[in-house]
């Protein structure tokens, strides 16, 4: 009688294989060395870095703090230092991160347990806008913006603009930035949430709906709830490509230290032939702070939203 291979999983005692292990090692590693190199690059005097690769400070241990100190307190690029721009960016990530979600969730909420003649088109819709590419969309806003909206002769957003200058009343404001962000980001968001919210059990909102209470009750109660891992990855990721985002900001914003975010002011500090690299790897770690903070603080809720849905109980 033939022996049967046994197909049950794997032990959580056992170990993985030493091969994938390895392997996993490997790719840590190989994955890990261009931000060693820029760690090592934002350390060296600008005189060295210049004009020598950063593993040359294996052989001449010369390091210096002086980078993030230019970078931190202002130096002869940018008088204003970094902190300005950290604060605009985090301004204008926070609140369209906040209202995305929530006018997302809504939405999903509304397609999927609010029935409607046209939902499926809408939700269609929806989905085509993903492939919109950014770069189309910055010229009608710009003109948006300025310029105002009509259909024929109803006016639908009436033109902002000062008489005495020429000049809108948002520019230099965060308004530009925060309503594109919020047109770019919405899409992706709800149809991400629309199959989190439709995988949600029916039983619970019939048992609501017994027990008598109203969409914004079901809302607040059980969606928002059970949708917390899913908010979380999406807070996550929305933040993470508005705080990397450069061409809206350089699109929208003035470039001073009032509006333009932390890429803005790290493409100036770059310079016209890239000779500040000691500035701008320093300027780059630093950025990378507030990222890292919120990551690691929603952490336990992206990792169950990334997993959610995808194991069947």
């Amino acid at each position: 009688m033939s022996r049967r291979r046994s197909l049950s999983p794997r032990g959580p005692g056992r170990a993985a294989s030493p091969w994938a292990a390895a392997a996993v090692v490997a790719l840590t590693v190989v994955w890990t060395i261009p931000t060693f190199g820029l760690l090592v690059t934002s350390l060296r005097p600008s005189e060295k870095s210049a004009y020598s690769g950063w593993w040359v400070a294996f052989q001449d241990w010369t390091f210096t703090t002086e980078n993030y100190q230019e970078v931190l307190s202002g130096g002869e690029t940018l008088p204003t230092g970094i902190t300005p721009y950290l604060v605009n960016s985090v301004v204008i990530a926070l609140p369209v991160v906040v209202i995305g979600l929530v006018l997302a969730c809504m939405a999903a909420y509304a397609l999927v347990w609010l029935p409607f003649r046209g939902s499926r088109l809408v939700l269609a819709g929806i989905v085509a806008l993903q492939v919109v590419p950014v770069q189309m969309a910055l010229v009608p806003l710009s003109a948006l913006f300025g310029q105002g909206w009509s259909l024929g002769p109803i006016p639908i957003l009436p033109r902002i603009v000062d008489p005495s200058t020429g000049t809108s009343y948002l520019a230099g404001t965060y308004v530009p930035l925060w309503i594109t962000h919020l047109m770019l980001v919405l899409p992706l968001m709800v149809f991400l949430l629309y199959g989190t919210v439709a995988r949600l059990p029916r039983e619970l909102f019939d048992a609501a709906r017994v027990d008598g209470a109203a969409h914004v009750q079901i809302f607040r109660r059980l969606v928002l709830p059970l949708a917390t891992p899913m908010l979380a990855s999406l807070a996550i990721f929305e933040f993470l490509w508005i705080w990397n985002d450069l061409i809206v900001a350089i699109t929208f914003s003035t470039g001073s230290p009032d509006v333009a975010p932390v890429t803005a002011y790290l493409a100036v500090l770059k310079g016209g032939y890239g000779q500040q690299e000691h500035l701008l790897t320093a300027g780059a770690f630093v950025a990378l702070v507030v990222p890292l903070t919120l990551f690691f603080v929603l952490q336990r809720y992206f990792v169950r939203g990334l997993l959610a849905g995808s194991v069947e109980n």
